[in-house]
C-alpha cells in the first residue's frame, strides 16, 4: 500500500506565534497524479511545501513520502522542489548548472536535463543571469527532472511567464511526468491552467484542508442552482436537502453552489434552474468562507492504522 501512495498526511499542523497555519491537515495523494495545491494568500500552502521539503518542523502530526516519514534523510532522493523564485546562480552557465545536479544527485539524468534545456533553443554556454524568466523556469525545470524524482513539488512554477511560455511549460512537465509516472505537486493561484493539467485536487483554506480528491469526483458531486428567492434567502427545502458550499441572492433571485450526500439526481426537486459547474466555480466557492464540512473523496482519506499496517 505505501508504494502506491506518494504522500500521506495525518493531522498535520504547524503554529506561528501569531496562530496556525496549518491545522489537522489528514490526506493522501496516490502515486502518479498530477495534484494542484490551490488555496488564497496566507491559506498555508507555502507552510505545506516547507513541511513536505524538510524546510518546515510540523508542530503536531506526521507526513509521509511512499511510506517514509519526511523527517528521514531517506527520503532526499525521492523529491525533488522547485520554488516559486527559482533560486539559480546567475554567474553560473547553463552546463555549469547542469553540472551541479550531477554532483549532487547519485541518480542524475544527465541526457534528459540536456534535452529539456535544448528543446527551449538555449545555449549550454549562456549565462543564466542573462536568459528570460520563461527561460531560467526551463532551465530550472531541467534540474528538477534531472534529479529523475518520484515527486516533484512545485511552488507556482509559472507564476511569472508569459500565457505562451506558460503554455509551453505547461506542455513539457506533463510529458515529463507521464513519460517516468511521476507524481507532481503543483501549487498554483492560475486556475485555467490547472483545468488542463491537473486530476487531483488539495484546497487550503484558513489553513485547513476544505477538499481533496479526484477532480472527476469533485466536479460533479456539486451543481449550480439558479431561482426564486423566498424572503431574501434560500428556500428551505435547499437548506435541509443538500450541503449548501456558497450561496448569493440578489434581489429575488439566488445562486447557489450546492452539493448532495448521494448522487445529483437525489438533490430536492423545486422551481429553479440546475447547470453543471466548472472547476473554476467549484473551486471558489470552497476558498470562499462557507460553513459546509470539508469534502474529501475516498482516494483521498488517509489510511486507517490497520491499513497501513
Amino acid at each position: 500500500m505505501s508504494e502506491a501512495i506518494a504522500m500521506e498526511a495525518r493531522e498535520l499542523g504547524k503554529k506561528y506565534r501569531r496562530g496556525w497555519a496549518l491545522r489537522d491537515l489528514s490526506f493522501r495523494l496516490p502515486a502518479g497524479r498530477v495534484c494542484a495545491l490551490v488555496g488564497p494568500n496566507g491559506a498555508g500552502k507555502s507552510t505545506f511545501l516547507g513541511a513536505a521539503t524538510r524546510l518546515v518542523r510540523p508542530t503536531t502530526g506526521t507526513l509521509e513520502l511512499f511510506g517514509v516519514p519526511v523527517t528521514d534523510p531517506a527520503v532526499l532522493p525521492r523529491f525533488a522542489f522547485l520554488a516559486q523564485d527559482k533560486p539559480l546562480y546567475k554567474r553560473f552557465t547553463v552546463a555549469e548548472t547542469l553540472r551541479t545536479g550531477r554532483e549532487l544527485n547519485p541518480g542524475w539524468d544527465q541526457a534528459a536535463a540536456e534535452r529539456i534545456v535544448r528543446a527551449g533553443d538555449i545555449a549550454l554556454d549562456a549565462k543564466v543571469g542573462t536568459l528570460s524568466g520563461g527561460q531560467r523556469t526551463r532551465v530550472a525545470f531541467a534540474l528538477a527532472f534531472g534529479k529523475r524524482p518520484q515527486l516533484l513539488l512545485l511552488d507556482e512554477p509559472m507564476a511569472d511567464l508569459d500565457p505562451l511560455a506558460r503554455h509551453e511549460l505547461s506542455g513539457l512537465l506533463l510529458a515529463e511526468a507521464a513519460e517516468h509516472g511521476t507524481t507532481v505537486l503543483m501549487s498554483s493561484h492560475v486556475l485555467a491552467d490547472l483545468e488542463e493539467m491537473c486530476d487531483f485536487l488539495l484546497v487550503l483554506a484558513g489553513g485547513r484542508l476544505r477538499m481533496a480528491g479526484d477532480t472527476d469526483a469533485l466536479l460533479p458531486a456539486h451543481t449550480l442552482l439558479t431561482g426564486a428567492a423566498e424572503d431574501g434567502a434560500l428556500p428551505r427545502e435547499l437548506t435541509e436537502g443538500c450541503t449548501v458550499v456558497e450561496h448569493r441572492v440578489t434581489g429575488r433571485q439566488f445562486t447557489a453552489l450546492v452539493r448532495s450526500e448521494g448522487p445529483r439526481a437525489e438533490l430536492p426537486d423545486g422551481p429553479w434552474e440546475t447547470a453543471v459547474p466548472g472547476l473554476e466555480e467549484v473551486l471558489l466557492g470552497h476558498l470562499r468562507p462557507s460553513e459546509a464540512p470539508p469534502l474529501i473523496t475516498a482516494a483521498a482519506r488517509p489510511s486507517t492504522p490497520l491499513e497501513a499496517a
